[in-house]
């Protein structure tokens, strides 16, 4: 379904990897643009995530590629096996395709150039063929709250680009809560393309009626395989535990079958292991307990939920984002902050403790977090184009 939009035509790219979060971010923001009057295409080029029929904006599928672990070099396609130059050429022609037809008057690229310097040839293409169809297009970039530092070199040639072909930045994130600057080298000239748009939430869902959730200890992991480590520990501390709490486990859909099945034959009586559900946010506002990584839409639940929680960052490999996120998170009272990768919380025994510190805890005080992102963004562009115009 696509929107009739009196405020132009928008054309956004994005390609996740890994998890899901960059789809669902991106998804929320076509969302809030096409609900202000733009008629939004989103591109997607990663693994389908759900059905996108009935929304407000058109999406389109390119032929996707993911990654494996923390391997961001090699680009595989669905089945696993590495993409050839062919699906590269057909994705860049894709897009290349949209910009012609569409004639958009407003290009994003999701991360790009800030990451998915991989995949550099397509959105530049995007970019340049959306220009000469529509020599005014404005070009944005569409980034989280936190990024994650490469290079000097590489930060470098992100930057020249943005300077090249970008009107601005988009910051999906509240600059006093977590600014960029934390995890990005922010100079003076990147400093005056920034436009914070507040959290990009998702909208409020009906709450589900059950007791499922209600005073257990609710643990999840984001779309990824990433949190099996994670799922491992807590299989063991619930295993430990004194307590008469219930925890139940929820597990994405890209953890295959012989590890969900792994999950659950390992899991004491007192453990439910199950598929990611859409009434999480719904066990969240029950439970006693929240255990999660750090990803930008999970700890968007977390906040709306305000029950105590404890966040355990992704960062094998070097990645540092969720790092950032959780400490931020620790820092404004949200959250208990621990990390599988310094030891201290990797054993069993040490975790069990924490979780028992932290039901003591009670619930955080209210947060401040701007999180209306959807609300602000249409304001935000609108004002970007008119100075164009």
């Amino acid at each position: 379904m696509s929107a009739t939009g009196t405020g132009g035509r928008v054309l956004i790219a994005v390609t996740h990897l890994l998890g899901s979060g960059h789809l669902v971010r991106a998804a929320h923001l076509a969302r809030a643009l096409a609900e202000n009057g733009f008629s939004v295409t989103l591109a997607s080029g990663g693994m389908p995530l759900r059905p996108m029929a009935g929304e407000p904006f058109t999406f389109v599928q390119l032929p996707p590629v993911k990654v494996e672990g923390v391997d961001f070099r090699n680009l595989l396609d669905e089945g696993g096996r590495p993409v050839d130059a062919s699906r590269l050429a057909d994705r860049q022609a894709s897009l290349a395709g949209l910009a012609t037809s569409l004639r958009p008057d407003l290009v994003i690229t999701e991360h790009f150039p800030f990451g998915r310097r991989q995949l550099a040839g397509e959105f530049l293409g995007l970019i340049a063929a959306a220009k000469a169809a529509s020599p005014n297009a404005l070009v944005l970039s569409s980034v989280r709250d936190v990024l994650v530092t490469p290079r000097p070199d590489r930060i470098a040639e992100a930057e020249r680009r943005l300077a090249e072909q970008f009107d601005g930045i988009l910051v999906h994130g509240d600059r006093t809560f977590l600014p960029l600057d934390l995890s990005w080298p922010v100079s003076r000239e990147l400093a005056g393309k920034l436009h914070y748009t507040g959290y990009l939430a998702p909208p409020p869902l009906r709450m589900e009626r059950g007791n499922d959730g209600e005073g257990e200890i609710v643990v999840s992991g984001g779309g990824s395989a990433a949190a099996l480590p994670l799922f491992r520990l807590c299989i063991e501390a619930a295993r430990l535990s004194t307590s008469s709490r219930s925890w139940r486990i929820l597990v994405g859909r890209g953890v295959a079958e012989a590890d969900f099945d792994g999950l659950r034959q390992s899991a004491s009586p007192n453990v439910t292991v199950e598929r990611v559900r859409p009434d999480f946010p719904a066990l969240l506002a029950r439970c006693a307990l929240s255990i999660s990584q750090a990803g930008y839409n999970t700890v968007l639940d977390l906040v709306a939920a305000g029950r105590p929680a404890i966040v355990v960052p992704f960062d094998e490999g070097g990645e540092t984002e969720q790092a950032v996120r959780a400490e931020a998170m620790q820092r404004a009272g949200l959250a208990r902050c621990l990390r599988l990768s310094e030891g201290g919380a990797a054993g069993a025994v040490r975790f069990a403790e924490a979780v028992e510190a932290a039901l003591e805890d009670g619930a955080p005080t209210a947060s401040a977090i701007e999180r209306n992102g959807a609300a602000k963004v249409a304001g935000i562009v609108v004002g970007l184009l008119a100075e164009r115009s």
